[in-house]
């Protein structure tokens, strides 16, 4: 019997459960021990897997661009290249929640590689991508996104370094476990990435550069979290931290909803905490991608978000340039992110999502990593910025690669979200905080109305010029932006129906609306 295990355990059944398809966490488990030490009692048992080759060119010709997979046999068909080389974590499967957008970048982090003269070694497990077909990578490991599996690949191959910002929240999980088990991560040291994630430290890093954010704290339980809000006040956003596409994300308007979100968000993310902030109601929201060599940064593109602030970065339509905003803004904006991608210690990539309240620019949130906007701005200017974030990743500078600042865009490109309810009748059709979206479509032109219309008949939603629009607005929305919007309705002819106590929020706002009562409701 091993120590290190509360049951015994045979060479024999070892390999028998490794055959069967049992991760070493799956095995921890079951036999009362922990991860490493299945890894461990494993290596020393000799039971490592091989890695057998898909033959991309049935056998016709010799195949170039082979890829592999492991099992637990005995020959193994990958063969290791004297070649410099570097691993790219791609994105996992696709999900609502998470668009093909990483793997754009992981496929231009690949161009921008191979121009270094590197072989590149992507790993990722989805079939329906750029990043898995056979002639994208020098070498592709079609293997799920564990350590378990990637320390394996790691051990095969010896890459010079691992590129984990590239597919999302997915590879990063797992950075400082791979770091700790001997990998170098190339880009943004995971430090810098838990900085950025880490409320408390990133907190005290923005009260020292003076840059303002809203209210906010960190709660583990739900009498912290009550205590929270009660300090900061209502609304709040509540999000687990270390989560992709916002998910389990809620806005919250009183003690009640905080009470219902804290039992629920529990099982999101048992180890970290639940991150609470002060939803600032009526702001405008901005993003804005850069890439940073730990020296210069080159800011690839300002957005805004044509609706308010509440709606995820992922499902909300935005332009490039921003639409409405003052100079003294935009410099702020760019100032910011300068300040930040260098404080953080950033090497390639980073995205940080602003709100501009009253006049004054907080920061939501900053990803020292891929966002999903990266494609959008690198189409919309013309600078591939993963290209360029992987090559400043192995050495280049910015200013070696020819870039530095920011350059004013020179036509307006409207981003634009597609939707997966037809799919899903029964789904609420609200976006909000949680993404739910899964793909995009982008319309340019040289002004914003033309854009947007093609934005949003490329998403297949033609824009009528006539006809009638119905409304009804929760409690929390009956506010005099929102009378301004359907003003704007009616003075383009618009018919409006609305629900009783819309209909009434109306009429106090010197507009006519016809009523339509809810179903259920009696006359």
């Amino acid at each position: 019997m091993d120590a290190r295990m509360k049951k015994p355990i045979t060479p024999e059944i070892l390999r028998k459960a490794k055959r069967f398809g049992f991760s070493d966490q799956q095995l921890a488990t079951l036999w009362g021990g922990k991860e490493k030490d299945v890894r461990e009692l494993r290596k020393e048992l000799g039971i490592q897997p091989v890695f057998k080759t898909v033959d991309t060119c049935a056998a016709e010709f010799a195949a170039e661009t082979p890829y592999h997979y492991s099992t637990y046999e005995t020959e193994n068909e990958s063969r290791r290249s004297a070649k410099k080389k570097v691993l790219i974590l791609g994105g996992g499967p696709n999900r609502i929640g998470q668009g093909i957008e990483f793997d754009y970048c992981c496929v231009h982090g690949v161009m921008g590689l191979e121009e270094e003269g590197y072989e590149t070694i992507m790993v990722n497990c989805n079939p329906e991508t750029v990043s898995t077909d056979y002639d994208t990578t020098g070498k592709l490991y079609f293997e799920p996104l564990t350590l378990e599996d990637v320390l394996h690949i790691c051990e095969h191959e010896k890459p010079d370094g691992i590129i984990v910002s590239f597919g999302g929240q997915t590879p990063l999980k797992i950075a400082r476990a791979l770091e700790s088990n001997g990998q170098k991560i190339l880009g943004t040291s995971t430090d810098g990435i838990d900085l950025a994630e880490d409320r408390k430290r990133f907190g005290a890093l923005i009260d020292e550069l003076k840059i303002p954010c809203p209210p906010y704290g960190t709660a583990s339980n739900e009498e912290e979290a009550l205590a929270i809000t009660d300090r900061i006040g209502f609304p709040v956003l509540l999000r687990p931290s270390y989560v992709l596409g916002g998910r389990a994300m809620e806005i919250c308007y009183d003690r009640e909803g905080v009470r219902e979100y804290m039992d629920r968000a529990v099982h999101v993310s048992p180890e970290h905490p639940v991150l609470i902030d002060r939803f600032l109601e009526d702001a405008y929201e901005f993003d804005v991608d850069a890439v940073c060599d730990g020296t210069d940064v080159h800011i690839g593109g300002v957005m805004q978000h044509i609706e308010e602030a509440g709606i995820h970065s992922g499902d909300s339509s935005c332009v490039l340039p921003p639409y409405n905003v003052t100079a003294s803004q935009l410099f702020t904006l760019m100032s910011y992110t300068r300040q930040l991608a260098l404080a953080l210690k950033v090497v390639g990539l980073i995205n940080v999502q602003y709100a501009i309240h009253q006049g004054i620019v907080y920061v939501l949130e900053v990803n020292p990593r891929a966002s999903r906007t990266v494609p959008f701005v690198s189409k919309s200017t013309g600078v591939p910025l993963a290209k360029i974030a992987a090559r400043v990743m192995v050495g280049r500078t910015l200013r070696e690669i020819g870039l530095k600042g920011y350059e004013w865009a020179k036509h307006v490109s409207v981003k634009e979200s597609v939707f997966p309810f037809p799919k899903f009748p029964e789904a609420r059709h609200f976006p909000g905080p949680e993404m739910r979206s899964t793909g995009e479509v982008m319309g340019i032109s040289g002004n914003f109305g033309i854009s947007f219309a093609k934005a949003s008949i490329a998403a297949g939603m033609n824009l009528p010029k006539s006809g009638t629009v119905f409304i009804s607005l929760n409690d929390f929305d009956k506010r005099e932006a929102s009378a301004n919007m359907v003003r704007m309705f009616v003075r383009l002819g618009f018919r409006i129906l609305a629900t009783t106590g819309t209909a009434d929020f109306l009429a106090g706002h010197g507009i006519d609306s016809t009523l339509v009562l809810k179903a259920g409701s009696r006359v």
